[in-house]
């Protein structure tokens, strides 16, 4: 065990962890931030994603004490019950949710897009959200639900 520094969601944390952990366990288990899920365990499916500096990526490989130097975001950090963020208010208006087992890499995917890209054309959104694995059908939703953000955050 060893205390690991971490940025998490604006704060920083420290936790007492075997530094090999992998962050998704960290953050789920000491932290208890749920929005990532845990899916296939070898980053394929996304539902772990979180933002590191910025960049959707999983986090149910990697260890914790790699992200020592990052900033880290997890759907709990992009907005708040009061105040969503953008992309979440989206992704409720055009109900781009069935299941859940993806809903958090979606959302954390889109994110990290329209940050890059406020104004993405439907192919760049495509390929922004391949790295998620969703088996709902529910991909039409989530496309008008990043266009949708996308207008919200250039009205902001």
């Amino acid at each position: 065990m060893a205390i690991i520094n971490l940025h998490i969601n604006g704060k920083e944390e420290a936790i007492d962890i075997d530094p090999s952990t992998p962050l998704l366990y960290a953050l789920r288990n000491n932290l208890s931030l749920n929005g990532p899920k845990f899916g296939c365990g070898i980053e394929r499916c996304g539902s772990c994603m979180v933002l590191m500096d910025g960049v959707a990526m999983p986090s149910c490989v990697r260890p914790c004490d790699s992200f020592e130097k990052m900033k880290i975001t997890t759907l709990e950090g992009l907005g708040d019950p009061t105040k969503l963020h953008p992309v979440q208010e989206a992704f409720i208006e055009e109900q781009a949710a069935q299941c859940g087992y993806c809903l958090n890499g979606m959302i954390m995917s889109a994110s990290a897009l329209l940050e890059k890209n406020p104004e993405p054309d439907e192919h760049e959104i495509k390929i922004a959200l391949q790295r998620v694995l969703c088996r709902c059908g529910t991909h039409a939703r989530m496309i008008r639900a990043v266009k949708r953000a996308s207008k919200k955050i250039k009205r902001l």
